[in-house]
């Protein structure tokens, strides 16, 4: 049997953290590395563009996660990965190595188009980035009037790797802020993307419902045209025609994580890791990839989402004590691959499902933004061990 019960996890998000608990509750010696001193809970961050939580509001401090659950905790950015040594390289300089499990949860990297960076802003990026948007809204609304877009791209070579969910959920936050203000008649909203039908893994059913949404909340559309560049007043797309804004949010679509391009592991065509269903890279040892750095098997439809994330945490965590007690037995994550998410709207939400079975959308009027509000106490006081964790969640 063996005696060597370290794990090394890389990241400090929905999947590493996940990791870190379930393994230290299997007693397992366990090492998180992340480049954040904080888990930020990216599904509760949509509120911080109209100044309804903070920053720290959506942190938990990754010190008191590490001291509640027992693993040490080293806040330090990664920059080389030897998978078949099991040995990282710090932005230091300073190697971990020795290690008998390496788990990595990385994240991923975001495709880059021209102009990306200096002229929007993502809820889906640095934290820091959700803080400029609240400050550059809270400006336009001073100032009275203006144009807003925003929107999501795509990636050809993996659509699990869109982050569609989110810039829904921000754009209708922001008509419902503006009405609240009494403004809402001085601005105009429009949603882009490049794909013809956005949203279209919810179902054909949520389709037409977020049509409905649209136009009853008088937000314009222009999807269907690649998007070229942008600019410092608004979007160019391929065709020539353009989008005039004054405040750009834009999510750009997943790719592999560049610490992972560059290592000797196996990358999908869009750079993500190819493991098996137990999160395995076959071919090397004790290494496992987990969250938006693992290539997401499964049918066209499927999405990395958070609690896809934390599933395969807790699998690998019940695959590496398993194997660590010599025993053969694994669990898969196939079986858990759905969508689900409750879509905010600010004064209200959408209960949004999709499986092999189909896609349904549930509107919850009022309820369903204090459900979503319970669910972000609930995820923060969960993991610090001050309220029980739930069955599935």
């Amino acid at each position: 049997m063996s005696t060597n019960k370290k794990v090394l996890i890389v990241g400090g998000g929905f999947a590493g953290v996940e990791a870190a608990i379930y393994l230290r509750k299997n007693s397992m010696d366990v090492t998180l590395v992340s480049d954040r001193d904080y888990f930020y809970i990216y599904p509760t961050s949509i509120w911080i563009p109209i100044g309804q939580v903070t920053r720290e509001d959506v942190s938990v401090p990754l010190f008191d996660l590490a001291r509640v659950h027992g693993f040490e905790f080293i806040v330090e950015a990664v920059t080389q990965i030897e998978t078949t040594d099991k040995k990282i390289t710090l932005q230091s300089g300073r190697v971990l190595e020795g290690y008998a499990y390496l788990v990595i949860a990385l994240g991923q990297g975001k495709i880059q188009l021209k102009g990306m960076s200096e002229h929007t802003l993502s809820i889906c990026g640095a934290p820091e980035e959700a803080t400029a948007l609240y400050e550059k809204l809270d400006a336009l609304i001073t100032k009275g009037s203006g144009k807003i877009a925003m929107g999501f791209g795509g990636n050809p070579h993996d659509t699990s790797a869109v982050r569609g969910g989110p810039a829904f959920e921000v754009l209708f936050n922001v008509d419902t802020y503006l009405k609240r203000k009494g403004v809402r008649n001085n601005f105009e909203l429009t949603f882009f993307a490049p794909m013809e039908k956005p949203g279209q893994k919810m179902g054909d059913k949520a389709l037409v419902m977020m049509d409905k949404m649209f136009k009853m909340n008088n937000i314009h559309k222009k999807v269907g045209v690649k998007i070229n560049r942008f600019e410092a007043n608004g979007v160019v797309f391929e065709d020539g025609s353009t989008l005039e804004s004054d405040l750009t949010m834009f999510i750009s679509a997943g790719k592999g994580h560049p610490v992972l391009e560059a290592s000797d592991l196996p990358l999908s065509e869009a750079g993500f890791v190819i493991t098996n269903e137990y999160n395995e890279v076959e071919g090397f040892d004790g290494v496992y990839v987990i969250g938006d750095s693992a290539n997401l098997m499964g049918p066209e439809w499927r999405a990395k989402q958070g609690h896809v994330a934390e599933v395969m945490a807790r699998n690998v965590a019940y695959n590496i004590f398993q194997h660590s007690q010599r025993i053969q037995s694994k669990e898969s994550y196939i079986k858990h691959l759905n969508i689900l998410c409750l879509m905010d709207t600010g004064n209200g939400a959408a209960f949004v499902y999709r499986s092999e079975k189909g896609g349904k959308m549930i509107p919850l009027p009022l309820v369903g933004h204090w459900m979503k509000q319970g669910w972000g106490w609930y995820c923060r006081n969960s993991k610090l061990n001050k309220f029980p964790r739930l069955p599935g969640m």
